[in-house]
């Protein structure tokens, strides 16, 4: 299956690494599997992001980002996705961007509104972490780029050509690389709006 997903696109966004953290035969694996140029998206572990929510967990980054490294140059960003009811701390926020390897992308997609605050923006850009730009039917977060690199998370149920065109010229707009993943639901239509999409990019 990774290998014929591979074959029609060039990342994935691995939910996996959420719930536990991969070992590195897990990642070789992965990447066995995959061309050269195909990248993995990990989300940070739980215990990171949900149960110790981002306090007192340098030695949890540490030990997630030596096995993220085992997937060398196939490696795309780590996203630290927070909770819905995890409210701004700017200084907790200031504090764990300090502790992140600087050898590895991370980007944040927080879900809260009280996050999205130039304070914020201002944070990321000083530590070279992306602000995750998430869609939802719910909760929409602003156009702000706070790294060279930009990293999309596209999660409504529906998008008509108009809105992916938005979007791929939002996307062209960054200086890197642009991860971009699409929601996987029961329909089955993600990957339908990612082959869209890819097509936007590619026709530019």
């Amino acid at each position: 299956m990774l290998a014929y997903y591979a074959e029609r696109f060039d990342s994935v966004e691995i939910n996996y690494s959420f719930y536990r953290k991969p070992t590195p035969k897990i990642l070789e694996g992965w990447a066995a599997q995959v061309p050269e140029r195909f990248r993995f998206a990990l989300k940070a572990w739980q215990r990171i992001t949900h149960q110790k929510r981002l306090r007192d967990c340098s030695d949890l980054v540490e030990s997630f980002a030596d096995a993220a490294r085992t997937l060398g140059g196939r490696l795309a960003p780590v996203l630290y996705q927070l909770p819905p009811n995890f409210k701004a701390d700017l200084p907790l926020l200031r504090d764990f961007l300090h502790q992140l390897p600087r050898d590895l992308r991370s980007a944040f997609e927080f879900r809260h509104a009280s996050w999205f605050a130039d304070e914020t923006y201002a944070a990321l850009r000083d530590a070279g972490a992306a602000l995750c730009i998430a869609e939802s039917d719910d909760l929409a977060t602003p156009p702000v780029q706070t790294a060279s690199f930009g990293y999309l998370r596209l999660r409504r149920l529906d998008y008509d050509s108009a809105a992916l065109t938005k979007w791929a010229d939002f996307a062209r707009t960054f200086s890197g690389e642009v991860f971009v993943y699409f929601k996987h639901e029961d329909e089955a239509r993600g990957p339908a709006f990612a082959k869209e999409f890819s097509e936007l990019m590619i026709s530019a």
